[in-house]
């Protein structure tokens, strides 16, 4: 089905506010599709992306082209469960080191599950910087914005620091369930 919505893209705005974020902390729910590219020092990939939030957990969904090699990793509390789609689910109560282990390089997961709605995470000391932050030696930077509903969503996010880049570029946002392009 091909639909016919149009997606605005909205300049950055000239300095980044948290302030002017300040509602998207209480979104309950929230998804979104993409892609994404991560780069190490060593190695790098790219993969679709959807991730979907609830206020109990995060399901993050990876996938090559036409859906091949879909890795799915569950969030719920401390509790990691990522599923290849090999009847092998693997679990961990440490989901940063085991992620970062399965991918070869660190990415910080649980911030990154603010920062891609364009907030810093609660309770972690940060400072705004230009069109993004700086938040527990991490650059994130909103390079895009669209509109969905009334709120300005990022669409092109870099999340930088020495060891690794990711490149997050978003085409649907879903917000609260009510569906959005």
């Amino acid at each position: 089905m091909v639909s016919g919505c149009t997606t605005e893209i909205v300049a950055p705005e000239t300095l980044y506010s948290k302030i002017t974020r300040e509602s998207l902390y209480n979104l309950e729910q929230w998804s979104f599709e993409g892609r994404l590219g991560l780069t190490g020092i060593k190695d790098s990939w790219q993969a679709n992306i959807n991730w979907q939030h609830r206020s109990s957990d995060e399901e993050i969904r990876l996938s090559g082209p036409l859906g091949q090699g879909a890795t799915i990793i569950k969030l719920t509390g401390t509790l990691v469960t990522i599923d290849r789609g090999n009847d092998k689910i693997q679990t961990s109560l440490e989901p940063e080191a085991f992620i970062s282990q399965q991918l070869g390089m660190f990415v910080p997961v649980r911030s990154l599950r603010y920062w891609v709605i364009g907030v810093p995470e609660p309770g972690s000391p940060y400072v705004e910087a230009g069109l993004g932050f700086r938040q527990a030696g991490w650059l994130i930077e909103y390079k895009q914005m669209q509109r969905v509903n009334a709120q300005n969503m990022p669409r092109r996010i870099t999340v930088t620091n020495e060891k690794v880049k990711l490149k997050i570029m978003i085409d649907q946002w879903i917000l609260n369930a009510a569906k959005t392009i």
